[in-house]
Order: C-alpha cells, then sequence, then structure tokens
C-alpha cells in the first residue's frame, strides 16, 4: 500500500479538491484507493464527494467503544474508492491525544488497499507533521503566491525538525543540543539545518548516523496548484533551492494545475471536478498527476538528482502547454457563443483582484523583512 499523505503550510489552497479529485483518478485506474480525512477541525471531503451527511467518523470511532473501525470505512459510488470521513462536529477532536493517535494510525495501515490518501489539517501542529511522516513520499501542495510559498517550506522545516526529535534519544548530546536551540526561539527560527548536523556530526556521531537513515526515507514531493500565467511555475525552483540549502531535502515535483472557475461550478453541483469536467485541463492535470504516481508504485529507490531536475523542467513545461490549451479553450467558448464577452471581461477583473491582492501582500512582507533586516542591522 502506498500512503500518501498531502499536506500543505497554509489552507485554501486546494489540498482537500486535490486529495479527492486524485483518489477518483486512480480509482478509475483500477487501484483500490481509500481517502482518509484528517483534517479533523474542518472536514469537508465528504460534500466534495457528494454525500449529503455522514453520521459517523474518525470523531465518533476514537471518542465511542461501540464503534469498530470498518464502521466507518464507506463506500463511494466511485468504484474502487472507499472514504474515511473525519468529524468536525466534536469539540476538541482535532487535538488528538498520543494514544488517540496512535489507535487511529494502526487502524489505518491496517486497511488493505493500494492507495492510501491522507488529508491532512492546514498547517504544522505535531499531529498533522506526525501524519505527514506516516510515508516518506508525503506531498506538498501550495500555490505561487509568496505567503503559500513560505508556509510550504515552513512545513518540510518543521517536518525535518521532528524526524529529528524521533531520531535523537533524550539524554544524548544531539537531544540536549537540540533543546538549548528550542529554548531560543529566534535561534531555532533561524536554524540552519546542515549547519546543526554538522554540529551533531561532531557531538554525537551515533545520533547523527541513526538521523541520516531515517532521512533516506524521506522524499517530499511538491504539487503547485493555482497557476494563472507559465511564469508562476518558476515559483516552484525557489521553493526546490531553499529546501535544498536550508534543510538539506531534495524536492520533488509532481505536477503544476491552473486556476479554473469550473472547480467551484462543480463545487455546488456537489461533483469532483473530474466527474463534472472530465476533459477540462484541471481535470487532465490531476489524471497526469494519478498517472506518474502510478508510474512509481512499489519503487522504493529515491529519484536521483537527474531525475528530480527533470521533474521540475517537466512541470514548467505542462505549465506552458497547459496555459496554450486553457488559452485555447476560451477562444472555442467565445466563438461558440457559450462564452460571452462580458464573463470574458468579468474573468479578467477577477484576475486582476487577484494580482493586486498578492501585490498588497508582496509589499507588506516587504516592509516586514526591511524592519527585520534594520532591528537586526542595529543589534
Amino acid at each position: 500500500m502506498l500512503i500518501l499523505p498531502i499536506g500543505s503550510g497554509k489552507g485554501g489552497v486546494g489540498k482537500s479538491l486535490l486529495a479527492t479529485n486524485l483518489s477518483i483518478a486512480l480509482a478509475e485506474a483500477g487501484k483500490r484507493v481509500v481517502l482518509a480525512d484528517l483534517d479533523l477541525g474542518g472536514s469537508n471531503i465528504h460534500t466534495i464527494l457528494g454525500m449529503r451527511s455522514v453520521q459517523n467518523g474518525i470523531g465518533t470511532f476514537l471518542s465511542s467503544t461501540r464503534i469498530s473501525f470498518p464502521d466507518i470505512v464507506l463506500e463511494t459510488e466511485y468504484s474502487g474508492l472507499r472514504f474515511v470521513p473525519g468529524d468536525a462536529e466534536i469539540p476538541g477532536i482535532a487535538n488528538l491525544k498520543a494514544p488517540q493517535k496512535k489507535r487511529l494510525i494502526r487502524n489505518l495501515l491496517a486497511l488493505e488497499a493500494d492507495f492510501l490518501i491522507l488529508d491532512l489539517g492546514a498547517g504544522t501542529t505535531q499531529n498533522t507533521i506526525d501524519f505527514f511522516l506516516l510515508s516518506g513520499n508525503g506531498i506538498i501542495i501550495t500555490t505561487p503566491s509568496l505567503t503559500a510559498i513560505l508556509n510550504a517550506y515552513l512545513f518540510l522545516k518543521n517536518a525535518v525538525f521532528r524526524v529529528m526529535y524521533s531520531a535523537f534519544d533524550k539524554g544524548t548530546r544531539a537531544y540536549a543540543y537540540l533543546e538549548e536551540l528550542r529554548k531560543e526561539a529566534s535561534a531555532l527560527q533561524k536554524a540552519y539545518i546542515p549547519r546543526i548536523l554538522q554540529r551533531i556530526q561532531e557531538e554525537d556521531p551515533e545520533s547523527h548516523g541513526k538521523f541520516r537513515e531515517m532521512m533516506r526515507h524521506f522524499h517530499p514531493r511538491l504539487i503547485l496548484n493555482m497557476l494563472d500565467d507559465p511564469k508562476d511555475a518558476e515559483k516552484a525552483g525557489k521553493l526546490r533551492r531553499s529546501t535544498r540549502e536550508y534543510l538539506d531535502v531534495e524536492l520533488e515535483h509532481l505536477g503544476i494545475i491552473y486556476r479554473d472557475q469550473l472547480q467551484d461550478i462543480a463545487l455546488g453541483s456537489r461533483l469532483p471536478i473530474v466527474r463534472y469536467k472530465p476533459s477540462s485541463v484541471l481535470s487532465q492535470a490531476i489524471y497526469r498527476i494519478a498517472e506518474k504516481l502510478l508510474s512509481v508504485q512499489g519503487e522504493e529507490s529515491p529519484m536521483d538528482l537527474d531525475g528530480i531536475d527533470e521533474s521540475f523542467q517537466i512541470a514548467e513545461a505542462e505549465a506552458e502547454n497547459d496555459f496554450q490549451a486553457k488559452r485555447h479553450n476560451m477562444e472555442e467558448l467565445l466563438h461558440s457563443g457559450a462564452l460571452t464577452t462580458g464573463d470574458l471581461i468579468e474573468t479578467i477583473r477577477s484576475q486582476q483582484f487577484d494580482l493586486s491582492a498578492l501585490k498588497k501582500e508582496n509589499q507588506l512582507l516587504r516592509t516586514k523583512l526591511l524592519k527585520a533586516s534594520e532591528q537586526g542591522f542595529q543589534v
């Protein structure tokens, strides 16, 4: 069973929509798929699947001894796809206690499937990071916006530190050094992981070796969502360089997905986009990602550096090709009369509004960075 946790450092980047549609695409390919909604504070995948209500979910399973785990593994209308709903209505369920988390993980890993897709909550809580680290093949999804890219980086940084704490036993010099850093928040925030590892290698080579062995199985993958322009694909390269330089982690690129208003229409119709319009540019991008996952299923060895380089080159080519396809579709709709000039103007206005918001966001971040650098200079 290939476990695919899907995480994001920031909410609203399309994580649940990707998890749902990707699960359907893999099931359509003849695979046995289980989709689990682990966004326990805001479970909503049942609505994307078109389910009106769900009586029992992970919350009721963990809070009641009368419900067994198989009781909450539901069949869906999509052949080959089963669904484990979350439970946002039970207060506090998002903050799982350690015994609850272990019980849930044990039951998830006992499922029989080809793919287990975990839709995680946004952010970097310890539970979310632990679910992400159930597999070395976790997927991080982000948009091209500066804050989303930054939060994706911080998500991966938290994951690396979590691996460190798992690798370094209490009482070791490595653990003591991490605790020393943790006490000074600013030091941990500015932490340069390769330098930390160099210090640990010198003082505690055994712990360093244990960490390196665990990191051999950590191969996160990236999906860049909500593109508006082919140039947006270049943002992925910046994220890759940061994770390589500051985290000592190589990030593989799984693909890009363009923003499409059809997604909102599909959601309003209570249909996943791959069913609402399989031929759309958005749906085809999801099928393309599914094909990549099918091609590596069962492979244990990580992609080499040349393969990782190629994954980013392919993603940039996909961004250009999909942009051309999207423009061609727009022209066809205009000529057929299905899309009026007014619709086109409204679309452009919407994109201009998004661009204006991004410019303000960038200006705010620049101001913060300038203030931070001035304070650092004064110190």
